[in-house]
């Protein structure tokens, strides 16, 4: 299905770029971002950002060296990024939680010309880095020197779209963390098309409980300058006060995935809001799929608020969003294709399948990345031409279908989707399924894998016997798992998705 629109002004295409023009476009005192310690108007993060770029330039960084940071989310990491931009170079942040076996590939694979560490990290990572290591500290105090003077670059760099603006590093289905390549203008692209589907506001306050170095966490800075919203950074704060915070700062728009949604959930049943305290008028989940309980939960605990469903990956950013008007005629759709996008369902054969069908999902527009760095074989297997016009598909690996008016459903992973007693079917099924049961909190299922069979693994106030019941209440006998396990939490990546290997280990054995 394809979708274009031409009657919006399209933003500019460089990242900077896009924050002067918020800063020219909001009053002098309209606020852009704020963490624990406090907030900046766009005013005051565009001369940050300015200072930034003077101080790279001092320390040699210019157009495409890479710039490798591994520091918490905060207002600085945000003005790290547009200085960055500024320099024409490349934003490379890690999350901090990366370990040194990973952060040593990383920095193999990215050759970064400087690194910007935690303080407290500095020095060990000087240990085993190539480049330069400077400790945060450092960085901001010669950074907050220069914006004291009103610093800029003394030569500012030429940049264009087709520029790399970041490298974000995700692990994927690869044992080494792999980089997708993010050029301004694609980036851009992306944020503009999510922007109009969703309609980010100038009074919107938008919660991001996610590093930046997570790509859900990174659009949020583009996508709060094109709303000219602000937009709060909560990813180093204590699960305790996550709804204290979400209610203090005003938060309208709160982007979710799963494993969240079910904490603010625990968090409002034990802390109910007097009625009125809640702002929040929309949530935005991706990263996986979210169970209908659990945003029929949301609604209730957040009346007035909006649950909209987002598809996607980091190599085209996002794919669909469901609006909310479509939410009872579209249930189990994950949305239609961002506006100027072509989505395809193809089969083994490349050819393009009728509609209902499944087969892989294909990606085609300005928002497909050039492909991985440094990884021409990978590149070669996800991006490919196609066959008639030469256009830069994304093959995503995922599997779905689209109905009769062009909406998708995501049906799981190639890895998700697999045959069990001659019968085809997926994880994402078995799991939706399990969510229906009461009592149940999360689910995740495992395919069957060598003497394992099909497992599901449940976290809930709910019997492993109950589970397995309810499950041949609610599915065909081929798709009732043999094995379940309840557990406290689910274990989870640092991206809030299911830990496979460690989700595999709790069932060792093959007893139920």
């Amino acid at each position: 299905m394809n979708r274009n629109s031409t009657s919006d002004t399209r933003p500019p295409a460089l990242v900077h770029a896009l924050l002067d023009e918020a800063t020219a476009d909001t009053a002098p005192g309209a606020a852009a971002v704020g963490d624990g310690a406090g907030r900046w108007t766009y005013r005051e993060l565009a001369a940050y950002s300015h200072a930034v770029d003077a101080w790279l330039e001092a320390r040699g960084i210019g157009r495409g060296d890479r710039v490798l940071v591994q520091v918490p989310s905060t207002r600085e990491l945000v003005a790290l990024f547009y200085g960055t931009s500024r320099r024409g170079a490349v934003f490379v942040s890690l999350n901090p939680g990366m370990k040194d076996f990973h952060l040593r590939s990383v920095l193999a694979n990215a050759e970064p010309g400087l690194v910007i560490a935690a303080d407290a990290a500095a020095a060990r990572i000087t240990e085993f880095s190539p480049a330069p290591v400077v400790g945060m500290g450092e960085f901001w105090s010669g950074v907050a020197a220069l914006h004291e003077k009103g610093a800029r670059a003394s030569a500012p760099v030429e940049v264009s779209a087709e520029d790399i603006a970041a490298l974000v590093y995700t692990s994927g289905s690869t044992a080494a963390p792999k980089a997708v390549i993010c050029p301004h203008g694609p980036m851009l692209f992306a944020s503009h098309a999510i922007h109009l589907e969703l309609g980010y506001r100038p009074d919107d306050v938008v919660f991001c409980r996610f590093p930046i170095s997570w790509d859900y966490g990174l659009y949020k800075i583009l996508l709060a300058a094109l709303g000219r919203s602000e937009l709060v950074l909560a990813d180093g704060e204590s699960d305790l006060v996550l709804l204290k915070r979400i209610r203090e700062s005003g938060a309208t728009v709160v982007p979710i995935v799963p494993s969240l949604a079910t904490m603010i959930l625990t968090l409002a049943e034990r802390e109910p809001a007097p009625e009125g305290i809640s702002r929040v008028r929309m949530f935005t989940n991706t990263g996986a799929a979210l169970p209908r309980p659990t945003a029929d939960a949301l609604r209730a605990a957040f009346p007035g608020a909006e649950v909209i469903r987002q598809f996607g990956q980091t190599e085209c950013k996002r794919i669909s969003v469901l609006p909310p008007e479509f939410e009872d005629g579209k249930r189990e759709s994950v949305g239609r294709p961002l506006p100027g996008t072509t989505v395809l369902v193809l089969g083994e054969d490349g050819a393009e399948l009728p509609t209902g069908e499944t087969g892989e999902i294909v990606v085609e527009g300005p928002h497909v990345m050039p492909g991985y760095w440094r990884a021409p074989e990978l590149t070669a297997r996800t991006f490919r031409e196609n066959p008639v016009t030469g256009a830069r598909r994304l093959h995503t690996g995922d599997y779905g279908h689209v109905d009769e008016d062009g909406f998708l459903y995501y049906e799981g992973r190639r890895d998700d989707v697999f045959k069990r007693k001659g019968v085809r079917m997926s994880t994402t099924e078995i799991e939706a399924a399990t969510m229906d049961i009461p009592g149940v909190r999360a689910a995740a299922v495992l395919p069957p894998a060598g003497d394992r069979d099909l497992a599901v693994c449940v976290e809930g106030d709910v019997a492993s016997h109950t589970v397995l019941r309810e499950l041949a209440r609610r599915l065909e006998p081929a798709k009732v798992p043999g094995l379940c396990r309840v557990v406290e939490d689910l274990p989870l990546t640092l991206h809030g998705k299911h830990e496979r290997k460690q989700l595999a280990l709790l069932f060792e054995g093959n007893d139920r």
